[in-house]
Order: structure tokens, then C-alpha cells, then sequence
């Protein structure tokens, strides 16, 4: 297998561990600030209370380790591949967090946003048939 073609694979490898890390992190957050509850007002007293229910939610912190697992992945990507490949590419998780809003937290997801999703994954589509990196590795 060729170097470019490797150099394809690993990137879309971590592209989809950045999505799945982002989705399950982003999940795990709405279903953490759901169970503290909605914050009524910006006071003091009030955001110090959301603070220490934040602190002490196991589901706020599992949320926290998958978005560092994001960031990591995300930074290990970026070491190899074009930022404006990375990040185009990363878009389908616009997809898959529409989907997921709408299977698993019950949101409605109206024609006109499932309309928005198309057109970004028909830019994955197109930017996934390029070359991850356009420049020379720094040596």
C-alpha cells in the first residue's frame, strides 16, 4: 500500500475517532447539565450552586474525558494532515449529532436542518476525495 494511501487511511481513522469522541462527549454533556437542571439566573449564589452540582456529576466528567480524547485525537490528526482537510472532513459529526439529537434525546429535527446536513456531507464527500496533506512534512 502506498504511502498517500496509508497517509488516507490513518486520517480518516482519526477524523472518525475525533467524531465519535466529540458526539459521545457532547452527549454525555446535555445529559449532565439536564440532570443539575437549567441554570434561572446569572448570579453569583446561583452559578456557584451550578458549579459545585457540575463538579461532583459523574456524567459532566465522563463528558470532559471524551472531549479530551477529542483533543487529542484532534491534535494528532492536525500533526499529519492539512488543517483544511481536518476540519472539513470533521464536519459529518454535524450529521451524526443531528441524528443522535434526534434518536436519542428525542429532539425534532425539522426538513430544513436535515437539508443543512445533506450540504455538509455532501463538502465531506468532496473534501474526503482529496489528499489529507497538500505541503511537505517539516523535517
Amino acid at each position: 500500500m502506498g504511502h498517500e494511501r496509508r497517509l488516507h487511511l490513518k486520517t480518516l481513522f482519526m477524523v472518525s475517532v475525533m467524531v465519535t469522541c466529540a458526539t459521545i462527549g457532547d452527549l454525555l454533556l446535555k445529559r449532565g447539565m439536564v440532570q443539575i437542571g437549567a441554570v434561572p439566573q446569572l448570579s453569583p449564589a446561583v452559578l456557584w450552586h451550578t458549579l459545585r452540582l457540575t463538579i461532583v456529576s459523574g456524567t459532566i466528567w465522563l463528558a470532559i474525558l471524551f472531549l479530551i480524547g477529542f483533543m487529542l485525537s484532534n491534535m494528532t490528526v492536525l500533526s499529519w494532515a492539512d488543517y483544511s482537510y481536518v476540519m472539513p472532513a470533521s464536519a459529518i459529526g454535524y450529521a451524526v449529532v443531528a441524528f443522535v439529537g434526534m434518536t436519542v434525546l428525542g429532539e425534532k429535527v425539522t426538513a430544513l436542518r436535515w437539508l443543512g446536513v445533506a450540504l455538509i456531507c455532501v463538502g465531506v464527500i468532496l473534501v474526503g476525495r482529496t489528499n489529507p496533506r497538500t505541503t511537505q512534512a517539516p523535517r
